[in-house]
């Protein structure tokens, strides 16, 4: 199964006995247009995603963007700025606020919470154990929520969902002999990891919950007949 992927594990750095990413804060320094830059760290990969909080005194501060690391050098990084996706909501109207030099920038944001799509309960066990600071999002809250929506095949659109209803940042994708962590909005992979052959599939992933239907009047629902295609086609660009 997985057993290859925690032997590699075992000899990686620190960062990885503590969890998968590590949260990293810094300030805006130059801005133009949505483009600002910041002080790199080994902490971010192209494509890490966070938020910028914008403060107004000493007690008072909000979240106005998100954004995204696009580009690293030697001592600098370049992020993107985005709309803060968990702000759209009527009862909860964006901020007219834009993110300016000396805000504050907060990458990895979320990255210590992940779901997991795993093709079985070995697996599924081998990997939330290793990597045991990391919280995860139970599959069977992902299983139960797609059984309502009637869609066996999830599309980026149910992870994001879900996602943002289980304040979740990353999604661990564990495909036959290989590894990926992606963002959760972006779908950006973060890391690959080299792992062993996978004998056995649960679809759309392992989770108790049986039985996720489709619906005739619901376009594009269907079993999924190839577990590694269908999440290799969602993490392809």
């Amino acid at each position: 199964m997985f057993r290859n992927l925690v032997l590699i594990l075992a000899f990686s750095s620190t960062i990885f006995a503590q969890g998968l990413f590590e949260s990293y804060s810094s300030t805006l320094e130059d801005i133009s247009g949505n483009i600002a830059t910041i002080q790199n760290s080994d902490s971010l990969v192209i494509g890490s995603s966070g938020v910028i909080i914008h403060r107004f005194d000493d007690e008072k501060n909000t979240i106005i963007a998100r954004a995204s690391v696009i580009e690293k050098s030697e001592d600098k990084a370049k992020v993107r700025f985005e709309v803060f996706d968990l702000l759209e909501q009527s009862a909860l109207p964006l901020p007219g606020i834009y993110p300016e030099k000396g805000d504050t920038i907060i990458l990895n944001y979320l990255y210590d919470r992940s779901l997991i799509v795993a093709p079985n309960q070995t697996v599924f066990k081998e990997i939330t154990e290793h990597f045991s600071s990391t919280t995860w999002v139970h599959p069977d809250l992902m299983g139960a929520y797609l059984a309502t929506e009637y869609r066996p095949n999830p599309r980026r659109s149910e992870f994001s969902k879900l996602c943002q209803d289980n304040s979740a940042g990353i999604i661990f994708f564990a495909l036959n002999r290989k590894g990926y962590v992606a963002d959760c909005q972006s779908f950006k992979v973060l890391k690959t990891f080299d792992s062993g052959p996978i004998a056995e599939y649960q679809v759309p992933f392992y989770t108790r919950v049986r039985g996720i239907e489709t619906a005739f009047w619901k376009w594009g629902t269907s079993q999924i007949s190839d577990y590694n295609r269908h999440y290799e086609n969602l993490l392809a660009y």
